[in-house]
Formats: C-alpha cells, sequence, structure tokens
C-alpha cells in the first residue's frame, strides 16, 4: 500500500468512503480482520453494514451449529447495522432448544432490527415437527423481507409487518384466517411466495400493491389426508398481481384454479399435471391445460413448462386452435426428446404480436404423452408437409438455449430453425446456446453452422449467434 505523508491511500480517505470500500469485501468476517492491519480501522468494521448467514448442511453436530450460531451473535451485538440475517439449521426435529431459536428471532427483530431475515430448516419435517413462531415475532415494523420455512404460523392477535415488501412461507398449513391475519398485516407487501403450503382453498389478494404471486403446489402425500379431503383445489383471486408463477405437481385431486387475474402481465406455467386416476386422464389434462390459458391471454409474457406443450401438441393434432393472444415474450421449456412441433407452430401462430422467443431445453419427458397419439416418425412427416401458415411480423429475436448433444443427431432443431427463419420477417437475432460433451462436438457444430447460414430466410438483417 502507497504511503502518503504519515499514513496510506486508504487511510486517508474519508470514513464514509472506507466504509463504502469494506462493504465490498466477500463477507463480514473478512470486514472484521481489517481490524487488525490499522489501528485506525480497530473498531470502524462495526460501521460497516453486515450480512449473517449460518447454513447447516447436515444434523451429525447440530449443537455446534447452534453453539457457533450463538457466539457469533453476541459478537456482532456491537455492530451498528447488521441488514441481513439468514439462520438455516438442518433440521428443526426436538434437536434445537425453542430457547436458541427464541434467542435468534430476538435478536433479529429487537437487537439487531434487521430487514431481512430468514428461518429455514433444510430437512423439512412436515408437518409432524414445526417450530411455532413465537408471538413476539409478529409485530415488527423494520423487516422488507422475510423467508420462514418449516414454521407454525397461528397468530392470536393481529399481524403487523408494516414495512414488509416481500414474504415467502414454505412447508407450512396455514388457514385462510390466518393468511387474511398476514396480508392485512403486510399493507405494503409487494411479492408474496407460498412454496407448498395447505389449508387455503381461497387465496384472495385485494392489495393493490401486492404484484407478484408464486406458487408451488407438491405431489400429494400420505400424511396430506388431515390437512385436505379428496379434492384439494387452491382458487386464486387476485385482481390487481401483475406478475404470477405457477410451479410443483398437480394431479386431480390436487390443483390450482385461476379466477380473477385480470391485471397479469407475466404468467409462468410450469407444472408437472397427472390426471391419471381418472377416465380419459388425457383429455381432462388437455381440458385443463386450456382452462389455465383462458384466463391469460392478456398477459405479455408467458413462460409455459415441457407439459403444457405437450398437451399444446396433443390439442392441435385434435383441431384445436390456440386463440389470439398479446403476447410479446414467449419462452417454451422443451423435453429435449419430444418432437412438439404441433405444439409449439400453433401456439406461435396465436402470438403474432410476438418479439421474443425463447426455446429451453428442459430434459427428458417424464411421462412421454405424445406417443400415445403418434410416433416420432409421423409426427416429423407431419411438421414437414403440414401447412404452418402465417408470419411473425414483429419476432425480432429467438433464443434456443440449454441444447444438448450432436446436432447432426437432433431431429428436432434444423427444422424448427427452418421454420422460424421463413415466417420471422424482421427477425434480427438468432442465438443457439449448445451444451455439449466430448470434443467431437466442434465439427458437428460447425458444420451445423454453415448449414445453418445457408437456409433461406425471410429477413435480410439477422445475425446468427452460436455459443458453446
Amino acid at each position: 500500500m502507497a504511503a502518503v505523508g504519515d499514513g496510506d491511500r486508504l487511510s486517508n480517505l474519508p470514513e464514509l468512503i472506507q466504509v463504502h470500500i469494506f462493504s465490498m469485501l466477500p463477507n463480514c468476517k473478512q470486514v472484521v480482520q481489517t481490524s487488525v492491519l490499522s489501528s485506525q480501522w480497530r473498531s470502524l468494521w462495526k460501521s460497516v453494514p453486515a450480512s449473517l448467514n449460518f447454513d447447516s448442511t447436515d444434523d451429525k453436530d447440530l449443537s455446534g451449529f447452534v453453539r457457533s450460531v450463538n457466539r457469533e451473535l453476541h459478537y456482532w451485538r456491537s455492530c451498528e447495522k447488521i441488514k441481513s440475517f439468514s439462520v438455516c439449521p438442518f433440521t428443526y426435529d426436538g434437536l434445537i432448544m425453542d430457547s436458541d431459536l427464541y434467542f435468534w428471532l430476538h435478536f433479529a427483530t429487537y437487537t439487531a432490527q434487521v430487514e431481512e431475515f430468514t428461518l429455514k430448516f433444510c430437512d423439512t419435517a412436515f408437518p409432524e415437527c414445526m417450530y411455532d413462531f413465537p408471538e413476539f415475532a409478529y409485530r415488527n415494523t423494520v423487516l422488507r423481507n422475510l423467508v420462514l420455512r418449516n414454521c407454525e404460523l397461528k397468530p392470536s392477535g393481529n399481524v403487523k409487518w408494516s414495512n414488509l415488501v416481500s414474504l415467502s412461507i414454505g412447508d407450512a398449513y396455514i388457514s385462510e384466517d390466518v393468511m387474511e391475519k398476514i396480508l392485512s398485516g403486510c399493507p405494503n407487501l409487494e411479492c408474496l411466495e407460498l412454496d407448498k403450503v395447505l389449508g387455503i382453498r381461497l387465496l384472495k389478494i385485494s392489495s393493490v400493491k401486492l404484484r407478484k404471486l408464486i406458487v408451488t403446489m407438491y405431489e400429494r402425500l400420505e400424511y396430506d389426508y388431515e390437512y385436505y379431503d379428496e379434492l384439494y383445489c387452491i382458487e386464486i383471486d387476485a385482481p390487481y398481481i401483475r406478475q404470477l408463477e405457477l410451479w410443483g405437481s398437480c394431479c386431480n385431486e390436487l390443483h390450482f384454479q385461476l379466477r380473477n387475474v385480470t391485471s397479469l402481465v407475466t404468467a409462468v406455467l410450469s407444472l408437472s399435471v397427472d390426471f391419471s386416476g381418472l377416465e380419459d386422464s388425457l383429455e381432462e389434462e388437455c381440458r385443463y391445460l386450456q382452462e389455465l390459458l383462458r384466463h391469460v391471454p392478456h398477459v405479455k409474457n408467458l413462460e409455459l413448462g415441457p407439459w403444457c406443450i405437450e398437451c399444446l401438441s396433443i390439442l392441435e393434432l385434435k383441431g384445436w386452435q390456440s386463440p389470439p393472444s398479446r403476447r410479446k415474450f414467449l419462452e417454451l421449456s422443451v423435453a429435449e426428446d419430444q418432437l412438439d412441433f404441433p405444439g409449439i407452430c400453433s401456439f406461435l401462430q396465436s402470438s403474432l404480436d410476438l418479439e421474443t422467443l425463447v426455446i429451453d431445453w428442459f430434459g427428458d419427458s417424464p411421462r412421454d404423452l405424445l406417443s400415445r397419439y403418434t410416433n416420432k416418425d409421423k409426427q416429423t412427416m407431419r411438421f414437414e408437409t403440414h401447412n404452418f401458415n402465417g408470419s411473425f411480423p414483429h419476432l425480432k429475436t429467438v433464443k434456443i438455449d440449454n441444447l444438448w448433444g450432436l446436432l447432426s443427431e437432433n431431429k428436432f432443431v434444423l427444422p424448427l430453425v427452418k421454420y422460424l427463419l421463413k415466417h420471422a420477417i424482421v427477425l434480427e437475432k438468432f442465438v443457439i446456446a449448445a451444451s455439449f460433451l466430448g470434443s467431437d462436438a466442434f465439427p458437428d457444430h460447425a458444420e451445423m453452422t454453415q448449414e445453418f447460414l445457408s437456409f433461406p430466410r425471410s429477413s435480410p438483417h439477422i445475425s446468427v449467434v452460436f455459443s458453446y
């Protein structure tokens, strides 16, 4: 470090700038270590906003993990500003004393008054063993981001999280009354995530500030029967949300139903649906997808998972046409071993305002629904001979992402590329981001590049980008 007068350049900087520089160190322990480098910095670390993260990867020494967290928190009490505090024990399961958890929560909400707090048990024991979230923690006016996993939420009084903007709850049972209390106590909430949460049949969100909703469903397990009866449907009534994401596994007994989502701008439908317990299960699954899509034709951004694409292909083979939409961005996650030409092309034909298309290779198809209707050779022939008319007058960017394997062996990519190049009349950029194993991928990709550049294109201004 270059000296300047009696000190060095860093020490001669204003204290506020020194604090800002130290705040960019990777972790707060390194900030503390700077105190031994200069007597001038001995107490400076206390002014640097800290983020505390404690993560237990297994339960072999859970008591040691608890002692370590408690020791660290006693040390960090002298810090002027702790911005975030995250503690993730491996499990609750009676191996952690409630007094320790109470201390952590009290430290977060009263001692440090953190803006971001995470309490997450990594090895979920839901619903047999859940931590009873303490009553005092339901009242906090400083928290802005809160993440809770495997916590039982049942406040006896009102909830007061008046400054909270993001709330994530996972692996929990919450009654509708409690959910209503929580939403009423979070007047500034902007993002709500419910990850494998049971107990709510009608999720009604009337706040104009809550703009993002993420809900993850999960497969029915044996112990779930005490929480819902034969049919468990989560209705979502949220007229003001702008972004909705539905994830996870659904079945006939456990699924979503959209009621009012008229303000949506972005919708993500990444579901794996299996109605195999019903007669005409594929018919029911296709009808279920149609019902979901009926509520989102107005969205500007739409993302669909592999199950959606397979059902769209089946619907197209049966003569169904997707109604016109306003979408400008479309991302399709496609199983790499599926030839989903009909579903993709028919859906694109209903997306005349589309500006950006992303096709993301998802991996193996878990069920291969299309094989019940047609084989791959017949579907390839149908794609090559069927007249999927129409142009894409606004499509400017296409990206094919996470493409695995040798392109010479992929019967899907080249025909689809030809189709898009032919019909995208104002296309500006075509990106293929390929992943591969083995050095023999290089000549194949080089050969495919030359072949790609020789294809007829409707747009004279297109640039082609290959990344590996």
